[in-house]
């Protein structure tokens, strides 16, 4: 008989096992879905990088609403999705502006009833967003080389709870919001509230 060839004995049992179907099973009783568990945000210092602290929206999908959506849906969809700020979007992928928990709590809605003489049920999204161009933004690459430090500090000097991070047109494509930066995420890093405290360290570390 012709010698066996080893080489074409395991071809072909790599072909069988490439095409054996695996075992399926009925589900067993009380199953549930997996949870997601995303992994803890670093804990930071105020000398840690900035990056640390920046939502990265190229991994974490953006929470989106439609400009004419009522102020109820915006609240609703905020408390699903976990977040107190919601990127205001029209066609995807560009953006409108933003609209916050702030601006639904704030005096935003009550000043829109009384200038348009209509109730806080019929107020759209779009009526208490802050337009993009009302934005206050910081370049990615400025932010490469920064500190928390740093990024505190520009917080408390706009006077904002939240500030975008742009990634500069290229020849790959236009400018887009690549990040976001937000005072609680920072809070729940440093372990402590943003106070005068943290301030005036921060400013000495400024002028350093």
């Amino acid at each position: 008989p012709a010698p066996s060839n080893p080489t074409a004995s395991r071809t072909k049992a790599i072909m069988n096992d490439l095409s054996t179907p695996l075992q399926t099973f009925r589900f067993p009783p009380d199953s549930c879905i997996a949870q997601a568990a995303p992994a803890p945000a670093p804990v930071v210092t105020l000398a840690s990088p900035a990056l640390t602290v920046m939502t990265d929206l190229t991994r974490v999908k953006a929470a989106i609403i439609a400009p004419t959506l009522s102020l109820a849906e915006a609240r609703q969809t905020m408390k699903q999705q976990g977040v107190r700020l919601l990127f205001v979007v029209e066609h995807m992928p560009c953006i409108l502006g933003l609209i916050t928990s702030t601006d639904l709590e704030g005096d935003r809605p009550m000043q829109q009833t009384a200038r348009r003489g209509v109730v806080f049920a019929d107020l759209t999204v779009q009526d208490v967003m802050t337009g993009l161009p009302d934005l206050d933004v910081i370049d990615l690459v400025e932010l490469m080389r920064a500190s928390v430090g740093r990024v505190v500090a520009t917080l408390q000097q706009v006077g904002r709870r939240h500030l975008l991070v742009l990634q500069a047109a290229s020849l790959d494509g236009p400018a887009v919001v690549r990040g976001l930066v937000s005072q609680t995420q920072i809070e729940r890093q440093l372990g402590r509230s943003i106070d005068a405290g943290v301030r005036a360290s921060t400013f000495a570390e400024l002028q350093q």
